[in-house]
């Protein structure tokens, strides 16, 4: 499956993927995470079940605690 991922393209070798499978490829905790599929938000309680598809566009912005 080919996702446009922030701007990027990218093949997984999965053919069924959810949101939070894709965070979780990331290393990204989705507590933390705001994400956009085909430039509609998604709520957090919906990652889970919230299946990608090939060509979808995502976009993942994630907060970084630092000091």
């Amino acid at each position: 499956m080919d996702l446009h991922v922030n701007g990027e393209t990218l093949h997984f070798a999965k053919d069924t993927m959810t949101m939070l499978d894709l965070l979780e490829a990331y290393d990204i905790e989705e507590k933390v995470a705001a994400v956009e599929k085909n430039k509609e938000i998604i709520r957090k309680t919906d990652y889970s079940q919230t299946i990608l598809e090939d060509g979808d566009r995502i976009e993942i912005v994630h907060f970084v605690g630092g000091g």
